[in-house]
């Protein structure tokens, strides 16, 4: 089972041919995916056009939902947050924090497109899917 980030599926919705959206379009269907309600926000929260948004919501609807937040993966995505700052390095986002944290917690691979997410592969142990 893999998480894929907003970063992904934002490109994949506007149309932008990446290698991410490839992988993404290829296992869709054949490989189990997850959407988390962190995600589900991101991606949702952007479009513009009702219908888009109609649509969007349809199909990320019918992937497997799980919550993300809660009390120790806020504590833990802190901890995690202090130990890149300690490394010398700033996340520009919390919600990345907090994403990649979910994974490293429940060992979950992740699919993104976005470079908040490399020093977690240094440093923390972030699997992701290499495309």
């Amino acid at each position: 089972m893999i998480l894929v980030d907003s970063s992904v599926w934002i490109d994949y919705f506007n149309g932008n041919k990446t290698s991410q959206t490839d992988w993404l379009d290829c296992a869709l269907g054949s490989t189990p995916i997850i959407i988390g309600d962190l995600i589900l926000t991101e991606v949702l929260q952007g479009f513009q056009n009702d219908k888009d948004f109609q649509t969007a919501k349809g199909i990320l609807l019918r992937i497997p939902f799980t919550a993300m937040g809660g009390q120790a993966l806020a504590l833990e995505s802190a901890k995690n947050y202090r130990h890149l700052r300690r490394k010398g390095v700033t996340v520009r986002k919390t919600i990345d924090v907090m994403i990649g944290t979910f994974c490293i917690h429940y060992q979950l691979p992740l699919l993104h497109d976005d470079r908040d997410f490399d020093p977690m592969v240094k440093y923390l142990g972030l699997t992701i899917i290499e495309t």
